[in-house]
């Protein structure tokens, strides 16, 4: 059994979001994300399914072409192959639990880093 504490895991970095990994198999990657005010995952479109649940602060989450207003205790499906993209509200930090099945390719991640470098959250 793996058995993780948000609490410990908890880090921000004051140039981008952060993650913890919590167990990676072939099948699904867990992780922690922490985000400081106006931080976000920049929009990219994985073949992998997305559970998002907001642990506490608020943001979007964009699913295709909408963008969902999110707070603590909510959940976000995205399925594979859609746009998604996070994104912390102005003014409060937002750590979030993630579920991707199957775990994404470091080619898919591509738009991900050009938009961190970038500082977009819409890099394409």
């Amino acid at each position: 059994m793996v058995a993780t504490n948000v609490d410990a895991e908890r880090t921000y970095d004051d140039e981008k979001f952060t993650t913890r990994e919590v167990f990676r198999s072939e099948r699904v990657k867990v992780i922690f994300g922490y985000f400081e005010p106006g931080q976000f995952i920049p929009v990219h479109a994985p073949e992998s399914d997305l559970v998002l649940r907001v642990e506490s602060g608020s943001g979007l989450v964009r699913e295709g072409d909408e963008d969902h207003s999110v707070e603590a205790g909510d959940v976000v499906v995205v399925p594979a192959g859609e746009s998604r993209g996070v994104h912390a509200n102005e003014g409060e930090q937002l750590d979030a639990f993630l579920v991707v099945s199957p775990p994404p390719t470091d080619a898919e991640h591509d738009p991900v880093r050009r938009g961190l470098r970038r500082g977009e959250f819409e890099p394409e």
